[in-house]
């Protein structure tokens, strides 16, 4: 099965979607194909949405099993939406780009390290995981610097040992470092997975797309 794919030709597909679990957020002017081609890949429900009236929901949104963080800039019907899945927690601060600013499973979270500290408390009793502040590579905006999930933790490949170390004891996950779409470390922006499955950016090459299955156990 291919599991490379495109928005409307744009292989950034994480800026523009967000997984979580079994579900997958994306822009309601994601082309048909694209979203049965995310629902088979991944085994999701599709819900359809803007954040803060834009398009760049993977940018915008994040989460984990028990709840979405949203920019506090999002629309009230698009919360009443998410709502319907999940309760929401709002990123009430100028650093509100909750998926850019955020990487989280169900047992951590790693924030930008200039979040400030009542804000990552916050969000992380409601995510119910503790916090790390965290670059990758020196990158700041951990959440698409990095893809995690319960299983593993694809990081940027110039991700120091000292930076992996850390994000290996609050993770407790294999951790590895990868990239998509020829050569791009910032992962988060070209890579979407789950414990079903993934897809990647259209141009990940194949050795990419072997680092990705090794790190999160899709190896046979």
């Amino acid at each position: 099965m291919d599991r490379t794919i495109s928005l409307s030709g744009d292989s950034n597909i994480g800026v523009f979607t967000r997984v979580l679990d079994g579900m997958a957020v994306v822009p309601p002017n994601a082309p048909v194909e694209f979203r049965e081609e995310l629902a088979e890949l991944l085994d999701v429900e599709i819900i359809l949405t803007t954040i803060q009236g834009s398009e760049i929901v993977g940018s915008l949104l994040t989460g984990n099993r028990k709840g979405f963080v949203v920019s506090g800039m999002a629309y009230e019907q698009e919360i009443a939406l998410l709502e319907e899945f999940l309760p929401v927690f709002l990123l009430e601060h100028t650093m509100n780009a909750a998926g850019n600013v955020i990487m989280a499973n169900d047992s951590f979270a790693a924030v930008h390290p200039d979040m400030p500290q009542s804000m990552a408390r916050e969000m992380g009793e409601f995510l119910g995981v503790p916090v790390t502040p965290l670059t990758l590579g020196g990158v700041r905006t951990v959440g698409m610097a990095g893809v995690a999930t319960n299983k593993g933790v694809l990081v940027h490949p110039r991700s120091t040992r000292a930076e992996i170390q850390v994000l290996e004891q609050a993770a407790g996950v294999p951790v590895g470092t990868g990239s998509i779409n020829r050569g791009v470390g910032l992962v988060g922006t070209g890579l979407l997975v789950n414990e079903q499955g993934y897809a990647a950016g259209l141009e990940t090459t194949g050795f990419e797309l072997g680092r990705i299955e090794d790190v999160f156990g899709f190896l046979e």
